[in-house]
Order: C-alpha cells, then structure tokens, then sequence
C-alpha cells in the first residue's frame, strides 16, 4: 500500500515521469510529425495535416499511344535530371499499353524525348521505354537503387505484372534501357491489379515490395489492400505479409505509393489513392459535358497520407483527405486524382507531389503539387499557445535543427528535461532563445552558447512551447 501512494504522489508532482517506456534513439535523423513517434503529450497543440498547392499541368497524355487511361505514374529526381514513367493507354483504338518517359531539370516544365527504341502505331518517333510486354506495361514501376552493393548496368530497377502470372523485375543502367533481369517471373503471391511498387531500404537493409492485395482471396471480393514482402537480392522474396492500418476504417486502397521521405528514409510515406466504390458525385448529363463513359464516373477518388516505420505496420493518424478533388465534374470520376509515386525537392523550400487528373478524359495529365519541404504536418499550436512533451530518447549530434514557422507575435521555444521531467540546468525555458520566423534550418540557442555535446548520449526529453507557430521537423545534427 505505502508503495502504491509513493507511486501516485511522484505521478502527481512528476508528470512526464516514465514507467518503463521505451527510450527512442534519434541518433542524427531528421524526424517529421506524420505520426506519434516522438511525441509522449500535446497540451494546447495538435499535429496538423497540411493541403499541398496546386500548381497546375506538368503535362498533358496528348500522344497518340498515351490519352484518356494513363495512369499509375512514378517521378524520379536522379542528380541534374526528374524523370517521368506512366502507363500510355488511350483505349482499344491505340493498341497495347505502354510505358512512356517524360524528363525535366527542375521538376515543373517537362518535355518527352523522341527516344528510338520501339515502333508504336508504325513510327519509332515517340518516348515509349518499355513496349510489347502486356501485363508488365499495365503497371510498370521503376525506382533509383541506393543499395550501396548495386551493380553499376543495374542502378534502376522496375517491377510490373499482374495477377496473370506474377511481378516481372527489369534493370537498367541509365532509367531508359531496361531488360528483364530473369525470363520468369520473381514474386507470384499477390493479386497486383494495380501499381505495385519497391524499394531498397536504408533502414531494414533489403529491398521492399508493397503491392496490390485484397482483404478476400480473389479479386473484387473483400476490399482492395496492400501486402508487403522483402528481398536481399531483388529475385528472391519472402513471404506477405498483409500490412495493418491501426484502428481505420476499411476503405478501397487503390494504390499505396509507398516509399521513403528523400531527406528522412527511415519513415516511408504511402500517398496513394483510395477509390469511393459507388460514391457518385455527378450527373449523366454533367458526364456528357466532359464526354466520359458512363462507366467511370460511378465511383469518385481522391489522395490519402500515412505512413510506415518499417514491417508490416501503417499509421493513419489522418482519416482526411490529403488532396481533395478540384472544382467540376473532370475531377469526381473513377480513378482520377492518384498520385504518382515519390516526392521530390523542386526548390530550395519546395517539395512537389504529382498527382494523375482527368482519367477516362481527353483533357487526361500529371498535375503538380507544392509543400514547403518537411510539410506534410506540423504541429501546430494557436494564438493562445501550447506546448509539446516528448518521449524519453537520446541522439548523437551536437546541434538542434528545426525546420519551423510563427506569426509576428507567435514564437517557440526548447527545455531539455531529463528522462524523470525535471529541466535540465543551462537548457530551461529561462535559458532559451525566443525564436520568431519562418525558416527550413534554424539552429536553437540558449544562454551562454551552451553546446548539446553534454547531452549526447544521456536520456532526455524535449519540452516544445509554441505560439501562433508551426514546427515541421527536428534533426539533432552533427
């Protein structure tokens, strides 16, 4: 019994005081608000979804072989170079599907390179880098490898297939000539309708598969879903497993887009796109106007976030959409509004998401969407203030970068705790720098230049005091 009222009273007067949790070892990693990784109380604050600005067509499917059903697109940022792959469709009258290229050198004005490698509708004249191969061109994905052991011929790497036989893997030394890197097919256990997409991960130290699934055994039983299977050698992968969405609603999960944050790719975000099934938003009539087939606007769709840490766990802290379909009846159809796969950096501030519109459309494009960079979330605190009590962790560089935003009045500051909630002398609130602005990389102060380097290694926690403000990320930097 005294050991029980001991324990009340040091709840009482030590709040944040931890009872066996899990200490979080930041290391240098960048860490962004997608999820409650970091966070132990929000008092005042909420972690808050931001809405990415539309900037318009980055271009047009305005090619004989590309038209009204192109889709499932993926963007590259290779050094100098964004490169662009989606699956060219326009219907039966265009002949097979295949896979075009678009490239740009900043990620907003594109153009397609007559390439030479395959003759579609009679002429080689086009920028189609995959052709006569059906079930692959339906959903072929390429990604840059960064597995330090890749061999130079194979420094992009694709998958494609569908349930008619299994995931095919392609190589290619420069993203434009690609080959199967085996006659046969290297994963059969999934239903793959849709983009499946992968990766190599710096984190698990493998390669990564997350791919089209249903919650039944067979297609169009059951929910669309995603699995996930893993390989060290991109030929052999281990057995699905299905990925878990927490305590979320089941929802049609059309395609996941699964991959690593470029500057934090310990955390993959999944910004795909999920299909309302009979969820009809507009009129036959408005149909006619935008001379769709009545098939396809029976359904409406738009783009989702959440994210993953690795195995087969996703967060959906946010239920909301993350970009809402646009105003008029082109953007409320069947399978408009999917993102391609990745984000990537097109300004010093900027990141972009590309997203497909107008599917099933004559007027059918990749449209681009901004964020500051690290943007997806914030926490975000109101005029009146909060503030933010952090896990217990430990990290390994010697500065505090944050990437962060107030208002004129607004402001944040930073108090080290150790792991039992006290402040730590020379890093309380007294001893902080006030900071005001709205900057990618702010290093925080305190009195008297008091390094981190004595709070390297030790278990301490962060206590975040915020006004009108917003903060985008953390890295302890060395």
């Amino acid at each position: 019994m005294m050991k029980r009222h001991l324990l009340m009273i040091l709840v009482v007067f030590c709040p944040y005081l931890s009872m066996g949790q899990k200490v979080v070892d930041l290391k240098n990693r960048r860490e962004i608000f997608v999820d409650d990784y970091l966070i132990d109380k929000l008092d005042g604050v909420r972690i808050q979804m931001h809405m990415p600005h539309d900037e318009g067509p980055a271009f047009y499917f305005d090619k004989p072989w590309e038209g009204r059903y192109c889709i499932y697109s993926t963007v590259i940022h290779d050094g100098n170079l964004f490169r662009a792959y989606y699956r060219g469709y326009n219907g039966a009258q265009s002949g097979p599907e295949v896979t075009g290229y678009a490239e740009s050198e900043d990620g907003i004005h594109w153009v397609k390179p007559n390439l030479g490698l395959y003759q579609v509708n009679g002429s080689s004249d086009n920028n189609v880098v995959l052709a006569n191969a059906p079930r692959i061109n339906h959903n072929f994905t390429p990604f840059l490898d960064t597995n330090p052991s890749a061999a130079p011929n194979q420094r992009y790497k694709a998958i494609g297939g569908t349930a008619n036989g299994g995931l095919f893997a392609y190589v290619s030394p420069d993203g434009i000539n690609w080959q199967r890197l085996q006659q046969t097919t290297v994963f059969t256990k999934g239903l793959f309708d849709s983009q499946n997409v992968a990766f190599w991960s710096e984190s698990e130290q493998c390669y990564l598969c997350y791919f089209r699934t249903w919650t039944g055994q067979k297609i169009d039983v059951g929910f669309r879903t995603v699995a996930r299977t893993t390989s060290t050698d991109f030929i052999n992968w281990t057995d699905p497993v299905v990925m878990t969405f927490g305590d979320t609603l089941i929802e049609n999960l059309y395609t996941n887009q699964t991959a690593p944050y470029f500057r934090a790719p310990h955390i993959y975000l999944a910004i795909g796109g999920r299909l309302m099934i009979g969820r009809r938003a507009i009129t036959g009539e408005q149909g006619k106007e935008i001379n769709i087939n009545p098939s396809e606007f029976r359904d409406c769709s738009d783009a989702f976030l959440m994210s993953s840490r690795g195995g087969n766990v996703y967060d959906r802290t946010f239920m909301e959409s993350f970009i809402r379909p646009g105003i008029g009846a082109e953007n409320w159809v069947t399978r408009t509004n999917f993102p391609a796969l990745n984000v990537v950096q097109t300004g010093p501030a900027e990141m972009s998401v590309y997203v497909n519109h107008n599917y099933g459309q004559t007027t059918s494009h990749l449209r681009r969407y901004s964020l500051r960079l690290d943007g997806f979330t914030s926490i975000a605190a109101p005029y009146q203030g909060g503030e933010v009590i952090t896990k217990i962790f430990t990290f390994s560089g010697s500065e505090l970068e944050i990437n962060y935003s107030t208002s004129a009045p607004g402001e944040i500051r930073f108090e080290f705790h150790d792991e039992n909630g006290k402040p730590i002398p020379g890093f309380t609130l007294e001893d902080a720098q006030t900071i005001i602005g709205n900057e990618i990389a702010r290093i925080v102060q305190w009195k008297n230049d008091k390094n981190l380097k004595e709070l390297i290694g030790k278990k301490v926690r962060l206590r975040i005091v915020m006004k009108d403000a917003n903060l985008y990320s953390i890295r302890f930097k060395d």
